[in-house]
């Protein structure tokens, strides 16, 4: 029977950061941290599915939502790209041991990505699903109407409704202001050196697969795959979805 791992916390830079850890047996092998989207949290489908493969295979496994997600302090509105990193950092620092297999979902990769950048020694390979790195200013200023964008730099913040959930998108000028700081593509290339795997739909509406592939463009490694899933979401949570993704880690 598979377990959920009991809910701890640490002490993050910005309040308590909530986490569940499989330590794992298996030797040699490095650990897997999972690294949530905009918005969602560590018990999401793909992290659970992750948590069964994990299980099952005896690897060390880390989640945890980030802070404003979740089950960890904070308002969600108040944290931005910036805020979100530093709590990653914060809890790969303090909860794992030796390099690490990063597995980051839309933004969530971007956070995965800035991770890689700053201690490269934890990243033995990242698996980018749907990467959305620098959406805020590639993807979610240009969709905003000029009113739409007037409104939040006015108001500082805007609310939109919401495809994922009942309750509405709430987009600050902090989480945009702030992105302009961490942004990675427009520094030409991404010093990832270490093996990368990008799950891609093609029928993403959120991240168009031609993100995706600049992204991978980027990227100083020379061990680079991209998945591309025909008919594939945002979420790539269906059951192939979810086995095409651990088929992916059984082969890093």
């Amino acid at each position: 029977m598979i377990m959920t791992a009991p809910k701890e916390f640490i002490d993050g830079p910005h309040g308590r950061l909530a986490y569940r850890r499989l330590t794992g047996n298996a030797m040699g092998e490095p650990g897997i941290v999972w690294l949530g989207g905009f918005r969602s949290d560590m018990l999401g489908t793909k992290a659970e599915h992750l948590n069964q493969w994990a299980e099952e295979q005896g690897r060390a496994y880390l989640r945890f939502d980030y802070s404003g997600h979740g089950e960890s302090d904070g308002r969600f509105e108040d944290g931005c790209i910036g805020d979100w990193a530093a709590d990653a950092l914060a809890m790969i620092d303090a909860r794992t041991d030796g390099p690490q297999i990063f597995v980051g979902s839309s933004m969530g990769a971007w956070i995965a990505a800035l991770i890689a950048l700053k201690r490269p020694e934890k990243a033995a390979a990242i698996v980018f699903i749907a990467p959305a790195p620098d959406f805020t200013e590639r993807l979610m200023w240009p969709s905003f109407s000029a009113e739409q964008q007037e409104t939040l730099m006015r108001d500082g913040k805007l609310e939109m409704p919401s495809d994922y959930s009942d309750e509405p998108e709430i987009y600050t000028r902090k989480l945009i202001e702030d992105g302009r700081n961490h942004l990675i593509m427009a520094q030409g290339q991404v010093d990832i050196s270490c093996p990368v795997r990008i799950l891609q739909g093609m029928k993403d509406d959120a991240v168009p697969y031609a993100h995706a592939l600049a992204f991978a463009e980027l990227l100083k490694s020379d061990d680079v795959e991209i998945l591309l899933t025909p008919h594939g979401d945002h979420r790539l949570s269906t059951p192939p979805d979810l086995e095409r993704l651990t088929r992916v880690l059984d082969r890093l």
